[in-house]
């Protein structure tokens, strides 16, 4: 009679345990924060500030899949600056940033979903073109394009090259197609997006100077099984091609 009444209490402990997990599971949510980064983050009416379905974009659209087959309730905002919402992904329990390189500094400060995609430095020129560098110093001799007051820029300034820095970066794009530059150094896949904006498309990689990978990252209070859910559907979704489809949407 004891070991029967000790069956049905480990029993119903069992069940409520399963109850009251549940609920927490259906309560949790992840506060997801992002800015205009393209294409990876944007704002669908091009503004700083945008929620849920007016936000689109190659980070956008694996994020959102990575929630909803992990079963892990979230909300969506763009907003601007990034300082702003890198503090808040910092500081709030069930806050995240993305996307964002993970950097040796920065590891210990969240837990990591990714990689979603990367975010290199890159030498591009046009698809007829017959330059070959093996390092910043050989593209001295010609003429490279930049944005303006981006760190890519200040970056090779900084190794001694002279830039012809444009006020918006997809400027660049234009003037390597029509023969003003030699070479337009930008990031990748950022680049290859705002050339196909201009209409410009065949550019080609002739250096890549810097790479990073980009993430998620969550505030260290958010629970590890909702961070092992989200990267294990992110693994099912690169294995299945997932992933690839959506950068050749964008790119």
């Amino acid at each position: 009679m004891l070991k029967h009444l000790l069956l049905v209490v480990a029993g119903s402990c069992l069940l409520w345990g399963a109850v009251a997990q549940a609920e927490t599971d259906e309560k949790y949510s992840v506060v997801l924060m992002t800015e205009n980064f393209p294409p990876y983050n944007m704002a669908t009416n091009g503004k700083n500030y945008a929620r849920e379905e007016n936000l689109n974009g190659i980070a956008v659209e694996i994020v959102r899949e990575m929630f909803k087959r992990a079963g892990v309730n979230y909300s969506m905002t763009l907003r601007f600056p990034w300082a702003r919402i890198y503090k808040l992904a910092k500081e709030n329990p069930n806050y995240g940033v993305f996307v964002t390189a993970r950097l040796p500094e920065r590891d210990k400060l969240f837990k990591w979903v990714g990689p979603i995609g990367p975010d290199d430095w890159v030498m591009l020129a046009r698809s007829d073109s017959t330059i070959t560098l093996n390092s910043l110093e050989d593209a001295k001799r010609y003429r490279v394009g930049a944005y303006q007051g981006d760190a890519i820029a200040e970056h090779l300034a900084k190794e001694g090259l002279e830039v012809q820095a444009a006020f918006r970066d997809q400027e660049n794009a234009r003037k390597l197609e029509d023969g003003k530059l030699d070479l337009w150094a930008t990031g990748d896949p950022a680049g290859r997006y705002l050339a196909k904006q201009e209409g410009v498309t065949g550019l080609k990689t002739v250096l890549r100077f810097d790479n990073a990978e980009l993430f998620l990252a969550l505030n260290p209070d958010v629970p590890d099984e909702v961070v092992h859910k989200l990267q294990s559907e992110l693994d099912r979704m690169r294995s299945e091609g997932f992933i690839d489809e959506v950068f050749k949407r964008y790119l």
